[in-house]
């Protein structure tokens, strides 16, 4: 074969075929709606898979996970291609604010001296240490509370980056200096444009791998607090109502559900009210 030859070979695109088996396998597995406008995105990601696996084509790839037994090995490694983990600290502050002013002060009138906290589409991270400092900055103003702070997220490479708590200091922009200060360790090379999350914080996160798919999630007790920010949309409304409802049925009466800005719960049937915006309570 030419080497121009190989090159169209390599560059052939994915299938209408193997396309829309792709998108079923994708959306069964995880819920995520993959139509046809997301192809070119998904030839374009799947092209690392192909490099790593020594693969030469996508329908060779598809004949190696459809035909071949290969999904077994390969359905962590094609999820972690196709999930999109867009994240920030104090990404939409408004919620971390009610949570300081709001939820936590209302948590604590009821009894609650102890607090179970969920970030269930945890990403690199970024939104559970966020939660993280919040929760010392109000023990510190506030007095004596122990708390714990569960991260799940479907992608096993983005908790591998949440578990170093590493991150280019420009990520940390969006916290002030003052808990700047506190929280986050520099680099001792100064050659390293990079910060660390303090030791203290990391201690109080534990991470593990969650496909919010599942039909029944296993993390042991109920929260009182549950983020679920920014990946209810890429759900259908059918997959949205199964997903909220697991997420209430980890939740105490009375715990606090947060979901993205962009997110909407209407017309769903939920065991909750709205307490503000995006912010919801489990009755």
């Amino acid at each position: 074969m030419s080497v121009a030859a190989a090159k169209e070979y390599y560059d052939a695109g994915i299938s209408p075929k193997n396309f829309e088996r792709l998108s079923r396998y994708i959306y069964e597995y995880s819920g995520i709606k993959m139509p046809p406008s997301k192809r070119t995105m998904l030839e374009g990601r799947l092209r690392r898979r192909l490099r790593a696996t020594g693969i030469e084509t996508f329908d060779e790839y598809c004949d190696y996970i459809f035909k071949y037994d290969g999904m077994e090995r390969e359905a962590i490694h094609l999820m972690d291609a196709v999930t999109t983990n867009k994240t920030d600290f104090f990404r939409e502050p408004k919620h971390f604010e009610h949570m300081m002013e709001k939820g936590l002060p209302t948590l604590i009138s009821e009894g609650h001296r102890r607090l179970r906290i969920w970030s269930s589409a945890a990403s690199i991270g970024a939104e559970a240490y966020t939660i993280a400092m919040v929760m010392e900055d109000f023990i510190k103003a506030n007095g004596n509370l122990d708390y714990g702070i569960l991260a799940t997220d479907l992608s096993t490479e983005v908790l591998k980056i949440a578990r170093r708590g590493v991150y280019p200091r420009n990520m940390l922009s969006p916290v002030e200096a003052s808990m700047r200060k506190r929280y986050v360790m520099e680099a001792r090379d100064p050659e390293r444009d990079e910060v660390r999350i303090h030791p203290k914080l990391r201690a109080k996160v534990g991470f593990a791998r969650l496909n919010l798919m599942d039909e029944k999630y296993e993390i042991g007790d109920k929260t009182q607090i549950v983020f679920c920010r920014n990946v209810l949309i890429y759900f259908d409304k059918p997959t949205q109502q199964k997903v909220l409802q697991r997420l209430c049925d980890n939740l105490v009466p009375g715990g606090f559900l947060y979901v993205g800005h962009s997110e909407t719960i209407t017309g769903l049937n939920l065991p909750v009210k709205q307490v503000a915006n995006t912010v919801f309570r489990r009755v």
